[in-house]
């Protein structure tokens, strides 16, 4: 799985792994970077079958398997302990670590999550998946910014948008990657496990997002035993991107609110 490590060199500095949505690349983060490398040890990845992370995925690939690759690559890195930023399946990624390696893991950030599909979301999977099908990749790409980003940033951005699905096309991760990874988004269900995650969990959504309900996060934020609760107002599924500089503010102070006393004297 290909890592990109950056920010704070030292041993001890504070990590926070960014786990992308759908799309599955490290570029996702770009908006990111630069509020969060002075501060932080910072880790962006390639889910495994997308981008330089290029595999095939097998049959009944499940979130707790995304989980345990992550685990796994970091621990190769040497890096044992970690915040997990996560982009709705990034996010349901850090709530799977949060259960099966809470040793590791110390707060999570879930960006228009879930704590289960939504029916509203479940229709625009299925609608993304039918053009996938039954048009293919180029109707598939040129849907996506539609879901993930409000209509008048998208007017305001057709060349980037253009550009982008350009490149999108050119390094799709393959039908069958993104139908098992679909497959794994769609099945997992926190609510039996939920009392389980005791690590801060923030979850930060925007309120005009059309591809998950802007509800779903006060729902995960109020079930979790140490949940808390973000909304924006503006920015579209997307708006770590829309509106970074707004994004990383809120983001930067609940992660200084939240750290640990050491982490505090240090920062």
């Amino acid at each position: 799985m290909h890592l990109e490590i950056q920010g704070l060199t030292t041993e001890d500095a504070p990590t926070l792994v960014l786990a992308s949505g759908l799309g599955g690349v490290a570029g996702f983060w770009q908006p990111q970077l630069a509020a969060l490398t002075p501060h932080y040890r910072v880790v962006t990845y390639d889910q495994r079958g997308t981008g330089r992370s290029a595999d095939t995925l097998p049959d009944g690939y499940s979130m707790a398997m995304m989980a345990a690759e992550l685990a796994e690559a970091l621990e190769q890195h040497g890096i044992q302990r970690y915040d997990i930023i996560g982009h709705a399946l990034g996010g349901l990624i850090g709530l799977q670590l949060a259960l099966d390696f809470p040793q590791r893991v110390g707060r999570v950030v879930v960006i228009n999550g879930w704590l289960s599909l939504d029916a509203h979301t479940q229709r625009c999977f299925q609608v993304r998946q039918d053009l996938l099908m039954n048009v293919g990749v180029e109707a598939f790409v040129r849907a996506q910014p539609l879901f993930l980003y409000p209509a008048e940033w998208l007017a305001r951005n057709q060349e980037r948008i253009n550009a982008e699905d350009a490149h999108h096309v050119a390094h799709f991760q393959g039908m069958e990657n993104l139908l098992r990874r679909l497959h794994a988004l769609k099945s997992a269900d926190f609510r039996p496990q939920v009392a389980r995650i005791t690590q801060p969990v923030l979850a930060i959504c925007s309120q005009d997002d059309l591809l998950v309900p802007w509800s779903c996060s006060p729902q995960l934020a109020q079930t979790l035993p140490n949940g808390s609760l973000i909304e924006m107002a503006w920015g579209g599924h997307a708006m770590s991107v829309t509106d970074a500089d707004n994004f990383n503010a809120l983001l930067l102070r609940w992660l200084a609110d939240t750290a640990a006393p050491a982490q505090r004297a240090a920062s």
